[in-house]
């Protein structure tokens, strides 16, 4: 009987002639069929099933029962370079596609599955046309008859190297979504989470359920734009070059807190498309707040040491020790704050035993309060500032230590905040305050006070000490003023 009449291997109860006589087609031989051809809607599906088999991206091959090669697909022929006309009709692989010596062992262990449940999976080396040697590995399970008896094997294999590349894509993609040391999200073309690892879960404060579909919006208070920018770039540009560190602001029961994630994007495409269709974007993140403050407060603490060597310098010019005082405050204002004032204690000093005396202060230099420039001398007046009890200028006198100050949040508003600021004597857009003692020789002289606008942050204890190293050169170069003026 020929290849292209075997009517024995049945697959759902309809024969695979016409997918043998479709494969010898292609090939070039003739169709044997005579008047007696089946019906058109046979044919048709026959057509159609034939058509499947040579899209699969996997070889495939059949056997009966008897070993004979029934079937035999595009992606078997590209692999091995044998056609489906000289494959099918063959007695299992021996001398063509098996060495001789092999054969018997592999067309045991593929012939086994029709005894067998489930796929079975084996790896052995095939021989293409060509004489070469191609290590692949196959899955084969049983073909059941109508009558529910093994009726033959299907095998569908593929190159040992090409397998094991997908496996360790499958391995790392499984690997990078549950036990990867760094946040992985999976962006879909709505930036909107689709898939979320244990980690970034865990860094957005959120379960990995219940941050899918959301938008980045109700996710983080701050830094969403910047992060929607950089994954609409991705997926219209492709990845950036390199990491990019962004700043958000997490949404926490105890208020926002601010982090940063130095994060990498690579865009998805699907691999099935003929041109690249975007899926999403890959969004892999870590967490290096600590790190990147560490390097700020270094490079704030570099700054202001700076600041003060270059003050020293410019101050030693000076032939007014007055002069002196008003260089190390400009220098101390860049980067730190908005305003500065300098006021006296009345009389030039007040001991530690005056604490009877109520506290006057007298402005002796201060910062234009309209536009930014260097501090200017207040004049020889004398007159009081006008300070009511509790103060924060006051109370730094009356505990010889710093003292600070603020508005409140962000939230209050803007006319009550300047109240705040006309009731304490200073420029209408303050918002914090510093005020730092002018100690020298064991007396208090006054006070300097530092104001920052609602553009900046309030004061921190780094930036308190950092006013004390300046009060402390202000308060030298006042108390040499004031022996020089003595007769």
């Amino acid at each position: 009987m020929k290849a292209s009449e075997r009517t024995d291997v049945r697959y759902g109860g309809r024969s695979l002639q016409g997918v043998q006589v479709s494969a010898s087609r292609r090939s070039g031989t003739t169709d044997e069929l005579g008047p007696d051809e089946p019906e058109q809607p046979e044919r048709d599906g026959a057509d159609l099933l034939a058509a499947l088999l040579d899209g699969m991206d996997a070889a495939l091959c059949a056997f009966d029962a008897d070993g004979v090669v029934t079937h035999w697909n595009r992606e078997a022929e590209r692999i091995l370079g044998w056609s489906a006309a000289e494959a099918v009709g063959r007695q299992g692989f021996a001398g063509w596609a098996v060495r001789s010596a092999d054969a018997g062992e592999v067309e045991d262990r593929l012939l086994s599955a029709m005894g067998a449940p489930g796929r079975q999976v084996h790896e052995f080396a095939l021989l293409t046309k060509d004489g070469g040697r191609v290590l692949v590995r196959t899955q084969s399970a049983s073909v059941r008859g109508p009558d529910g008896r093994p009726a033959g094997v299907y095998c569908a294999f593929s190159e040992v190297h090409a397998q094991i590349d997908l496996e360790r894509s499958i391995a790392l993609s499984e690997a990078l979504l549950e036990d990867a040391s760094w946040g992985v999200v999976l962006v879909d073309a709505d930036l909107r989470p689709a898939v979320v690892n244990a980690h970034a879960a865990r860094a957005l404060g959120a379960g990995r359920t219940s941050v899918l579909g959301r938008p980045l919006g109700d996710l983080l208070a701050q830094g969403v734009e910047e992060l929607e920018n950089a994954l609409t770039h991705v997926l219209a540009e492709g990845a950036p070059p390199g990491p990019a560190e962004v700043w958000v602001s997490l949404r926490t029961p105890e208020g926002e807190r601010r982090r940063c994630w130095r994060s990498g994007f690579v865009r998805l495409a699907s691999p099935l498309a003929e041109e690249p269709v975007p899926l999403g974007v890959g969004w892999l993140f870590q967490d290096v707040t600590e790190a990147k403050q560490g390097e700020q407060e270094a490079a704030l603490l570099r700054f202001r040491a700076n600041q003060l060597h270059r003050a020293a310098r410019a101050a030693a010019e000076c032939e007014d020790p007055a002069e002196a005082a008003t260089v190390h405050l400009d220098f101390a204002l860049a980067g730190f704050a908005d305003h500065a004032l300098i006021d006296r204690v009345v009389g030039g000093a007040a001991s530690d035993t005056d604490e009877a005396e109520p506290v006057r202060l007298v402005r002796v230099a201060a910062t234009p309060s309209g536009a930014p420039g260097p501090s200017v001398p207040s004049g020889t007046s004398g007159l009081p500032v006008r300070y009511g009890e509790g103060h924060p200028a006051v109370q730094c006198v009356e505990r010889a230590g710093s003292v600070r100050a603020s508005a409140g949040a962000r939230s209050v508003p803007a006319e009550q905040v300047r109240r705040w600021a006309t009731a304490r004597q200073w420029p209408e857009d303050t918002v914090h305050g510093l005020c730092a003692v002018l100690r020298s020789r064991g007396r208090t002289l006054g006070v300097v006070t530092f104001l920052r606008g609602a553009g900046r942050s309030a004061f921190e204890r780094p930036d308190a000490m950092y006013a004390e190293d300046v009060a402390v050169r202000i308060a030298t170069a006042l108390d040499l003023a004031g022996a020089v003026e003595r007769p």
